[in-house]
């Protein structure tokens, strides 16, 4: 990967050898050990080309510099004009990258450029009106573990192109105490207390699913208690016993519609699995310039 690349991608708090073999991988799988027989057949060696990557849809665009990765990835693509970043709101037609290079490599990343760059600004987009929903309130959207496999930095980047937050990364950054833990530990206090004798530097969410629960995690010392799918009225419950001593997290059964109203209640974050688990791709294609 070239060091300018390399660069930008850190900057952005990307991994570049993360997302070269990302890229790597979804080149090896496209090509399946052979070669792009029709761009082959069609496109003389020698024969250079530049391509736009157009937005056909409006939204807010994230992956540029991971698009770059795979192009440059199947050869000697570069970036002529770049008109807009990441986290940028786009408009039908607006000019996304525009990149230049030998038209056979072009053509044969076109495709794993487009898969991850719609997928990611899809991510970005959606988590944009979740947070427009909720602006002014105080409480931050935030992103859960149902990423998909392989793309967790990836489209946990795209959330925060969005505007949105992020929960942890891993396993290991943090304890969260859900209900299946409490069944096995025999409480939401015994669940608490024996992950902190564990691993006391680690922060502890615990899951609660009533009020009562709440109250005893609040009172075990729990860094933030996750409301699960909690009615209206059980939530300001909830902020008003937190009263501050910890902070609290609705999930469960959230929409847009529904969103500002939970984020009124004073709680600090709305954690949304659809951000990552059902955004739909923002629609770009990468138009080949005639010679």
């Amino acid at each position: 990967m070239r060091a300018d690349l390399a660069d930008r991608l850190a900057a952005a708090g990307l991994d570049p050898a993360y997302v070269e073999h990302v890229v790597r991988g979804a080149l090896d799988e496209d090509l399946a050990g052979g070669v792009d027989v029709t761009s082959v057949a069609t496109v003389p060696a020698d024969q250079q080309a530049v391509a736009d990557l157009v937005a056909r849809a409006d939204g807010v665009v994230s992956g540029l510099p991971v698009a770059e990765a795979a192009l440059a990835a199947a050869g000697a693509v570069t970036v002529v004009a770049a008109p807009v970043c990441d986290g940028a709101s786009v408009g039908r037609g607006d000019v996304l990258l525009t990149v230049a290079g030998p038209a056979r490599d072009l053509l044969t990343a076109e495709r794993v450029a487009l898969n991850l760059l719609c997928r990611l600004s899809g991510v970005a987009t959606l988590t944009r009106r979740w947070v427009d929903a909720v602006a002014g309130t105080g409480a931050a959207v935030r992103d859960t573990r149902k990423t998909t496999p392989g793309l967790r930095a990836l489209e946990k980047y795209a959330v925060r192109c969005g505007g949105g937050v992020n929960h942890r990364m891993a396993l290991s950054d943090a304890a969260m105490v859900k209900d299946n833990h409490v069944v096995a530990a025999g409480g939401v206090r015994a669940a608490f207390e024996a992950v902190r004798r564990a691993f006391p530097d680690v922060p502890v969410e615990v899951e609660v699913d009533s009020v009562e629960q709440c109250r005893e995690a609040v009172a075990a010392g729990a860094d933030l208690v996750l409301l699960d799918n909690m009615p209206l009225a059980g939530i300001r419950a909830c902020v008003g016993l937190a009263a501050g001593r910890a902070r609290l997290e609705a999930s469960g059964g959230l929409t847009l519609e529904t969103a500002r109203a939970v984020a009124e209640t004073g709680v600090d974050y709305l954690a949304v699995g659809a951000l990552t688990h059902s955004a739909p791709h923002l629609d770009i294609a990468c138009d080949l310039r005639e010679p």
